[in-house]
């Protein structure tokens, strides 16, 4: 008897042995999806509700005039250009980029929920990334719009056409979309078995896989790629854009031509800065001053982020001449049929 439990004990070590040696083989094959993550940036910051009622203002001035922008632009035939197609592009970009955030921030004021179920959670990212990427190539299309049509004034109609521009368009949301699918498919295969603890305003790429306990290098080359297409790239080519527009202003010989110039990139330049500037400042004091505070961090993101598709068709309406014109005949219409 004693050598019959020696040997049932033996067996059970021995098979202990075994299956932790082919737990630890076979670990990273095994995936561990959670049924969720908690967004919990916003948990320790004071007066997060006055934040919260602003973002829901900010929300509704988007929806407001990025539809009305997209509204006098299809109505008005005259305006059916590349330049307000490209116009119309970023404010249908705007309208689903604060739409993929705000409401869920909002939310968590609302009903005290910052839980998002995992398959919600890649869905929001995957919109996210997608329309962020689209947004700064609309803006890169803008400039380029700008660029033909001060460089090349005598060519301008027949390299800049409608059809020209729905290409570039259409190429520009393929590529976004395709770079988006493929980065957000990829966190399919890591396994969260430790936190669900997203600190972040939205469930956020790099926040996300950064709780995986198995190899996640893949998912950092696709956000270090990400970020190069997503801002270096762009921004970049409207640099140089713009140095190529200087140097063909400052050719021109009338003063009057060079202002009128310079006039039609105002509202252009504008929002390229409200976009990018915002963006690069915290990424850079981010990079070389580590000491900032998290929660700041992730407010000013979050800011930076929500703020642009509000201002932009407030810019466009108020510095393009055609819009502000239509518009306002439009609140005329409008008066006069109330008063009826």
């Amino acid at each position: 008897t004693l050598f019959s439990l020696f040997t049932v004990h033996l067996i059970q070590i021995t098979l202990a042995v075994v299956m932790s040696s082919f737990r630890s083989s076979s670990n990273s094959s095994v995936i561990i999806h959670p049924p969720g993550f908690y967004i919990i940036g916003f948990e320790s910051f004071p007066f997060i509700s006055v934040y919260f009622i602003f973002l829901a203002f900010v929300y509704l001035l988007s929806l407001l005039f990025n539809s009305l922008l997209i509204y006098i632009v299809a109505v008005n035939h005259c305006l059916h250009t590349p330049k307000f197609l490209a116009i119309t592009n970023l404010a249908m970009i705007d309208l689903v980029l604060n739409t993929c955030t705000i409401p869920s921030m909002i939310k968590v004021f609302l009903i005290k929920d910052n839980f998002i179920p995992f398959n919600l959670c890649l869905v929001q990212m995957f919109v996210y990334y997608a329309f962020a990427t689209l947004e700064s190539y609309a803006l890169t299309i803008l400039a380029y719009d700008r660029l033909i049509a001060i460089c090349f004034p005598f060519r301008q109609h027949s390299i800049n056409t409608l059809r020209t521009m729905c290409w570039i368009i259409s190429i520009t949301w393929c590529f976004s979309l395709g770079l988006t699918t493929f980065s957000t498919s990829s966190m399919t295969r890591l396994s969260f078995c430790n936190s669900v603890k997203v600190f972040s305003y939205f469930c956020d790429y790099a926040p996300v896989f950064r709780l995986a306990c198995n190899d996640y290098s893949l998912q950092w080359s696709a956000a270090s790629w990400l970020s190069v297409l997503l801002l270096a790239g762009p921004f970049t080519f409207i640099v140089l854009s713009y140095v190529s527009i200087l140097v063909t202003v400052f050719k021109m010989k009338s003063l009057d031509r060079r202002v009128k110039a310079l006039a039609t990139c105002v509202e252009h330049i504008i929002v390229v800065a409200i976009f990018y500037i915002p963006l690069l400042v915290i990424f850079t004091i981010g990079f070389y001053a580590r000491a900032v505070d998290p929660e700041k961090r992730v407010l000013s993101l979050s800011l930076a982020s929500c703020m642009p598709p509000c201002i932009n068709p407030i810019v466009y309406s108020l510095k393009t001449k055609e819009i502000k014109i239509r518009g306002l005949a439009l609140l005329r219409k409008t008066k006069v049929n109330a008063n009826f």
